[in-house]
């Protein structure tokens, strides 16, 4: 069988890694990979954003199968490219991924299908996003309707930093010029956590939870970024709470995909804030998370694989999937600077020091370049732990994380509670 996997990031590193666990004599490729992805798969040069481009690629190399992992192939329309031509593709069709790459699509469709979200405001101008926030209570939240690699959403304590942001999309187009939409909505607080499933708009098979750090700092301080490190199982999460979410919020949301005709084939990420009402649907993300991935693929024991082909099968109420009951832990190691600027081309070393059997090393930022592995990003890798309990995963990740050098290097020091070393 040969394999396409779409993407260069840690996310697409923990899926090329999964699928060659479970099939090792799989014909894997990437399209475009990344400096330890191509370990595990044939890196191929093309735009991964270009569904026909990539459409010549799976026929020029003969794939009987392509997973695409980034949300910007699936904006712009690859499932539906490759459906029309008779190839099997994991990931939802245009349409479903608006559920992402638009704001206000994804909180209409809440709201015609009840699910639990903040109360939310569209603007469509800065003179309007203004009005707008002189009427509202801060803090609150503001959001770009766009795709904004995890950095488009703000949550604003006072007016002056919501005019800096609102100024940044409206006026110096950070987003771009295209988009002029903007979602301001009601802050909620609580503890976040990340509820994913595999879906084939009938029926859904859960994920183990996870937790996600996205904010740069210690603490949860500084600026959002794409996510600094997470751990599975999310401590906040138990059986009752998951009767919730499901009642609430997952299955309003595939009776909401199949009233609208939207045939939605991949994985159903949920990003969910637990408040003293219940559990609030955040946002939803079309395809895996990232750093999820890195810590709920390392507890899966079934094979992806043959998931993934029941999804596009739309067979999945006759699948199984199970779940290994240690825990895990992911810490990323990410450039001076980011998520601002920061340097590429630094040699990273240290990665042939990590001998330890429950630590694996997923590359996101990286590049081979002269028999050399240098730094190509923000995030530049996941250090991913397995352990019976959540400390000894954490330990072991962070001791692997202080073997590895390359300058301007910084990580969170707490990921997760608890942490012993």
């Amino acid at each position: 069988m040969k394999i396409l996997v779409i993407g260069s990031g840690g996310r697409e590193h923990a899926i090329v890694w999964k699928i060659r666990k479970d099939n090792p004599d799989a014909g894997l490729f990437a399209v475009p990979g990344n400096g330890g992805i191509c370990d595990d798969a044939e890196c191929l040069q093309g735009n991964a954003n270009s569904p026909e481009q990539t459409a010549g690629i799976v026929l020029d190399k003969k794939i009987d199968l392509t997973v695409v992992g980034p949300e910007v192939p699936l904006a712009a329309g690859i499932s539906d490219v490759f459906r029309q031509k008779g190839m099997k593709v994991f990931g939802p069709v245009k349409k479903g991924a608006m559920l992402e790459s638009s704001k206000c699509f994804a909180k209409d469709f809440m709201k015609r299908n009840k699910i639990p979200t903040a109360d939310f405001t569209v603007s469509y101008s800065f003179e309007e996003c203004m009005k707008i926030l002189g009427n509202r209570k801060f803090p609150c939240v503001i959001k770009f309707d766009g795709l904004a690699a995890g950095k488009g959403v703000q949550v604003s304590m006072d007016m002056e930093e919501a005019r800096d942001f609102v100024t940044g999309i409206y006026k110096d187009k950070i987003f771009g010029a295209e988009n002029q939409k903007v979602v301001i909505e009601d802050c909620l607080s609580g503890t976040e956590m990340s509820y994913l499933a595999f879906t084939d708009t009938k029926t859904f098979l859960p994920m183990v939870p996870a937790k996600d750090h996205k904010r740069v700092f210690d603490g949860d301080r500084g600026p959002n970024t794409g996510g600094m490190g997470c751990y599975s199982p999310s401590d906040t999460f138990n059986s009752g709470m998951e009767k919730t979410i499901r009642e609430d919020i997952v299955l309003p949301t595939l009776k909401g995909l199949q009233k609208e005709n939207i045939d939605y084939r991949g994985v159903l990420y949920f990003g969910i804030m637990l408040t003293e009402k219940g559990p609030r649907l955040l946002e939803y993300n079309v395809r895996f998370g990232d750093p999820e991935t890195q810590v709920i693929l390392p507890r899966m024991e079934s094979s992806l694989t043959d998931i993934m082909e029941a999804v596009i099968e739309g067979s999945l109420e006759k699948a199984d999937v199970r779940w290994s009951e240690k825990k895990s832990v992911c810490v990323i190691l990410a450039s001076g600077g980011y998520p601002g600027e920061y340097k590429t081309g630094i040699e990273i070393k240290g990665l042939a020091e990590i001998k330890d059997t429950d630590v694996t090393i997923f590359h996101a930022g990286t590049k081979k370049e002269n028999g050399r592995v240098v730094t190509a990003g923000g995030r530049v890798l996941g250090i991913t732990s397995l352990g019976d309990d959540i400390e000894k995963a954490a330990g072991n990740a962070y001791r692997a994380a202080e073997k590895i050098e390359f300058e301007g290097k910084h990580y969170r020091k707490d990921i997760c509670p608890g942490r012993k070393d």
